[in-house]
């Protein structure tokens, strides 16, 4: 796999590519079923160079289950956890103003694609993008990266684009924001981990820069003749 962008924007992590796989590689990291965990963990060893895999058994967050395309927001119960519990759900994240904006946020997800892909192959995996076979084609790539890196690369996802408005910052799950979210929708880039209870789970000053692997390969062919090799980013470059 190529990694221009890691070596232009000084990438200490691992760009970690998101793939569908109907085996699941040896000596991987996984949840036990019936445990929770969060993604964003695996996600943090993905990108120090280890390979985590989830099957919709061994995601077992309700948030990872969604996030990661599995299958979607089971309702009656988590529109009252987002947002301000009910008499029967006492534990809630005041995410959401009340039930009925929660709800809303639920049926919005991108559900018609979750229910395409659920089921398609078994395995999720996350796995560094040097370690991705030539046979593999990932489904999204996953940078995470400080604020100057992030400045990097919402710039040049707008380099080579009438449009101005390539890079979004959705609410979600950290899950959701760095997996589903490009999955869903190919065009945008999607800038994550600003769910409060992902962040736990990464340092503190990381952020993530999610893309499909189509948006990647393209930013990968023009990013030498960018910004990225000139004066302005060179600056950058020294103090990261």
């Amino acid at each position: 796999m190529t990694d221009k962008i890691q070596k232009l924007i000084k990438s200490q992590n691992n760009p970690v590519a998101v793939i569908q796989s109907d085996e699941c590689p040896e000596k991987v990291l996984q949840f036990k079923p019936g445990s929770w965990g969060c993604a964003i963990a695996m996600l943090a060893a993905a990108s120090k160079g280890k390979i985590a895999a989830f099957t919709e058994e061994t995601a077992t967050c309700i948030g990872g289950r969604t996030g990661l395309g599995f299958k979607k927001y089971p309702p009656g119960w988590i529109e009252y956890f987002l947002s301000c519990g009910s008499e029967t759900v006492d534990r809630c994240e005041h995410y959401k103003k009340n039930p009925e904006q929660a709800k809303n946020f639920i049926e919005n997800l991108p559900n018609k694609f979750i229910e395409k892909i659920s089921g398609r192959k078994k395995f999720l995996l996350f796995k560094p993008l040097d370690l991705v076979g030539e046979n593999e084609i990932p489904e999204v790539i996953i940078f995470l990266v400080n604020a100057d890196q992030l400045s990097g690369l919402v710039t040049l996802a707008n380099y080579d684009s009438e449009s101005n408005e390539e890079v979004k910052i959705l609410f979600g799950a950290g899950c959701a924001q760095s997996v589903l979210y490009p999955m869903a929708n190919k065009n945008f880039c999607y800038v994550g981990l600003t769910d409060p209870s992902a962040r736990k789970f990464i340092d503190k000053n990381l952020l993530s820069f999610a893309l499909s692997y189509e948006k990647f390969l393209q930013l990968e062919n023009v990013a030498e003749e960018s910004f990225l090799s000139y004066d302005a980013w060179e600056k950058i470059f020294k103090r990261i």
